[in-house]
């Protein structure tokens, strides 16, 4: 494969710079409320801070608010190895969060792609995009003891502080 000329690399960036308000759509698809609608297959793909869990399998549920103020409530949450427990997420602010469960390292990553290109689609199960005055579910069985993290990837809300903290005790 080869290279493209330096002019034809400007000329397709600055295309792509013209079609982002044509992709504005897609974000809002991308990062709607779709883990707030009806029943889901759940995808359960091992993780460093766990698996996906289908919701009947929840041995606790946990309430999480998140508002404008770019804040989730608890920031903290601390956890057994092996519980599985629901977060039931509710958007008290006017614009559109999300709670992204991962690594420091992963959400640090995705952030910055997030900024890159917000238009970016992507529906994981450690993933909840909520709309503004909308609940959201993450099912999740915390499999692996650590600290882990969720946050809030829109670009600018993980800068902001939109971040929490999970502790995953080990098994006694």
């Amino acid at each position: 494969m080869t290279a493209l000329p330096l002019h034809r690399r400007q000329l397709l960036r600055t295309l792509a710079l013209l079609a982002t308000p044509v992709l504005l759509p897609a974000t809002v698809r991308a990062h709607g409320d779709s883990h707030a609608g009806g029943p889901r297959e759940v995808v359960r793909e091992q993780k460093p801070w766990g698996i996906a869990a289908a919701p009947a399998e929840a041995t606790r549920t946990i309430e999480i608010r998140m508002d404008d103020k770019m804040r989730f409530t608890p920031a903290h949450l601390d956890l057994r190895e092996g519980e599985t427990v629901r977060l039931r997420i509710a958007n008290r602010g006017k614009l559109l969060h999300e709670l992204v469960i991962g690594t420091r390292e992963e959400l640090q990553a995705h952030a910055e792609l997030m900024k890159k290109h917000p238009g970016m689609e992507h529906d994981e199960p450690y993933m909840a995009h909520v709309n503004a005055g909308k609940r959201g579910e993450i099912t999740w069985t915390f499999n692996r003891p650590g600290d882990f993290e969720f946050a809030c990837l829109i670009a600018g809300h993980f800068e902001a502080g939109m971040r929490g903290t999970i502790r995953v005790n080990p098994k006694s």
